[in-house]
């Protein structure tokens, strides 16, 4: 059995920055402070714990409270229901992602997680939107925790407790972050730029990169073939 593991923003749905511009001004309303940047970057480890938390030291010089943190989440949950409620067609699944999860949760041969640096509810609303059942299979995200690659693990471990016949775990993401995650942790990747700039993952070692999940079938060969990313001389 292999398990699927997906990234959520720009792997399997994409909103054209405006769930990122949401958290943004999710939190200047909040705070009265302007965000700094939606380039994630410019953040560790790329994730909305480690981002929220250093926005927070640098306005203000202090940790985070854990309270604020859930009245955080709540407000920018509330928006991205009320924004994907007023402009539907602004959000849109990766062409074929929901799809590919659903033949994917009918095969035998498959298992199916999410691994995302996001937040667990956020990543929920967004793959509900698209009609991706995330009830259907473990979401990982960043709620307590750090690092992409504890995020991965974690997802990686339930699942496989879950299913002991797992023999291969192969993750599908987006973004240079991806790249480096798998690479550290020696974990086959599969690349998705619904954007068609295949470049971006292979020039760092990516091996297998597709342009969205139309093609089942060839997803499903790409798959097979991924390898972790290679280490390049201009991998960094």
């Amino acid at each position: 059995m292999i398990l699927t593991l997906f990234d959520v923003d720009d792997t399997l749905i994409y909103s054209e920055r405006r769930d990122s511009r949401c958290f943004a001004q999710t939190y200047a309303d909040l705070y009265g402070k302007p965000f700094p940047t939606i380039d994630w970057r410019q953040y560790p480890h790329v994730s909305d714990t480690t981002i929220f938390e250093k926005v927070i030291a640098d306005h203000f010089e202090r940790p985070v409270d854990p309270a604020e943190v859930v009245a955080f989440k709540q407000l920018y949950g509330e928006r991205l229901r009320a924004l994907r409620s007023q402009n539907p067609h602004h959000y849109q699944e990766v062409p074929g992602a929901a799809r590919a999860v659903a033949q994917l949760l009918e095969h035998p041969a498959y298992a199916v997680a999410v691994a995302t640096g996001g937040w667990k509810q956020s990543a929920e609303i967004k793959m509900q939107h698209v009609g991706i059942p995330s009830q259907h299979f473990w979401v990982s995200g960043a709620d307590d925790k750090y690092t992409r690659e504890e995020i991965l693990t974690e997802a990686i471990e339930v699942v496989k407790t879950q299913a002991p016949a797992i023999q291969r775990v192969v993750y599908i993401g987006d973004a240079v972050w991806d790249v480096h995650t798998t690479r550290n942790l020696n974990l086959d990747f599969v690349g998705i730029r619904h954007t068609h700039d295949h470049e971006i993952l292979l020039n760092l070692g990516a091996t297998q990169v597709l342009s969205n999940f139309l093609d089942f079938e060839l997803f499903i060969k790409a798959v097979a073939q991924a390898t972790p990313p290679q280490t390049l001389a201009n991998a960094d």
